[in-house]
């Protein structure tokens, strides 16, 4: 059995509560747990529904022989968040902004119960979210390593060092519209209306996030060696943080994903059309488009003539122009709230994905091997569209310039129209972009397993930690 058999780790997991950050780290604990680690996660109670459902079909599938279990800490009172929010999912999109630093300095105070579950756990190892930077104090105390998780990809990390170390906005003028990432293995420009605001903190949050991961173990990452290969040396080499590249974690549940048996009747409509025909449309749970942007969409994906699943999170009918539904008929059709995106992406009939660029969907759909037309809204977003259309290849922008969009920011259904047409369309640059698409689907598929490079990533952190762990009581 090896390394699969019980190896005597306990491991504690504690993800920020946001679906986001939640989901890819259940993943990793699960892959923990099928190498002999006894896995636990850690949460308030009101994200308790969202984790032991995972937990108990882990234990129950008979595959994991690392037990996996759930523990709770309460969330902290009087936070000037809306009452019952203990996740970043359940605040609207538009009060994210005045929300998301209220919410941050809650966790905080969660400081002293996470130090009390480590003193009853006495884990060999914990994980936790980048965003909880104060967990490495409590753990250090202990002598317990802690491992940093980011929803990020390397690319991205090596971008936010760069901003770092050279200081570029400090010798930025004011009348600049671009920006050159200096010390990157590519040449990357960013438009300066694109530079993320995380990018401009130098103050409180991101020190204290720099600081504790410097002092941290090292970076548990979603994503795999052959799709950065460049920026896992330079993170390695340059940035000088050790990094294991675990990725894409979505795979644990193999071909499928955790839906218990799930059949949507979006799937079913899916079955009724060609193979490779259907652009799939989805911007994540925290997108937040006006009225006038969601009509320019479905004006655009009507123009394209290409079939459509398209996720809208807003409900109502108010943005849809008159008789869209009754046009686009049995070729379009427009998921309101939830859809089940990991099957979806891997249904054969689909040949395209439209994406808002987070990681976490980036990277499900390089891993069923999709061109995807990229849309980002905000933060590490911008980087993930340059990853996936300069560097990768495999992608194409809907917009490029602010002269791309109206003066309310609107982009038109004029742009929407041609970046699914070119997304789809049948010439060499889009057979080119599919062929190293499908190219690298392959890969993400082989690297989890036996052998694969983020398999091996894993299987010698495990080793590493399980001598570690036994030098300790030599």
């Amino acid at each position: 059995m090896g390394i699969e058999s019980q190896c005597g780790l306990k491991m504690l997991f504690f993800p920020l509560m946001a679906h986001g950050h939640m989901l890819p780290m259940l993943d990793m604990a699960k892959l923990f747990a099928l190498r002999g680690v006894e896995a636990t996660i850690l949460t308030t109670p009101a994200n308790a529904h969202l984790v032991q459902p995972f937990v108990d079909r882990a234990n129950d599938s008979g595959s994991v022989p690392g037990p996996m279990r759930l523990l709770l800490v309460p969330f902290p009172p009087d936070t000037g968040l809306p009452a019952g929010c203990e996740n970043l999912s359940s605040i609207p999109p538009e009060e994210m902004p005045n929300h998301f630093s209220r919410f941050i300095d809650a966790t905080e105070k969660l400081r002293g119960p996470f130090g009390g579950v480590l003193r009853e756990l006495l884990p060999d190892c914990v994980v936790t979210d980048m965003f909880f930077p104060w967990t490495y104090d409590a753990a250090a105390e202990l002598g317990v390593p802690r491992l940093v998780f980011h929803g990020l990809n390397l690319f991205s990390l090596c971008i936010a060092d760069s901003f770092d170390r050279y200081r570029p906005l400090e010798r930025l003028s004011a009348e600049a519209s671009s920006l050159v990432i200096p010390g990157l293995p590519h040449r990357v420009e960013l438009l300066t209306s694109q530079i993320p605001s995380f990018e401009k903190a130098t103050g409180g949050l991101a020190r204290g996030l720099q600081e504790s991961e410097s002092k941290s173990y090292g970076v548990l990452v979603n994503s795999f060696y052959e799709l950065e290969p460049d920026y896992a040396r330079h993170y390695r080499e340059v940035v000088g943080r050790r990094a294991w590249l675990l990725g894409p974690l979505a795979l644990c549940h193999g071909d499928g994903h955790d839906n218990a048996g799930r059949r949507d009747a979006c799937l079913e409509w899916l079955d009724s059309r060609s193979r490779g025909s259907v652009v799939y449309v989805c911007f994540g749970s925290m997108s937040d488009f006006s009225a006038a942007q969601l009509r320019e969409m479905a004006l655009g994906l009507e123009a394209s003539g290409r079939p459509f699943v398209w996720v809208v999170r807003k409900g109502g009918k108010e943005w849809a122009p008159e008789g869209f539904e009754e046009r686009v008929g049995g070729r379009g059709l427009v998921v309101r709230g939830w859809a089940p995106q990991i099957p979806i992406l891997n249904h054969p009939s689909v040949g395209g994905f439209v994406t808002h660029c987070g990681w976490n969907s980036s990277l499900e759909g390089v891993s069923t091997g999709l061109p995807l037309a990229t849309w980002p809204l905000f933060a590490d977003q911008v980087y993930n569209e340059k990853l996936i259309v300069e560097v990768l290849r495999i992608g194409v922008s809907i917009w490029r310039n602010e002269e791309d969009r109206g003066d309310d920011g609107v982009v038109a259904a004029a742009m929407i129209r041609k970046a699914v047409e070119e997304l789809m369309g049948r010439g060499e640059d889009a057979r080119e972009r599919r062929r190293r698409a499908r190219e690298l689907g392959k890969t993400a598929r082989r690297v989890v397993g036996r052998d694969g490079s983020s398999y091996n990533d894993m299987s010698n952190l495990v080793i590493e930690l399980v001598d570690k762990k036994a030098k300790q009581f030599k």
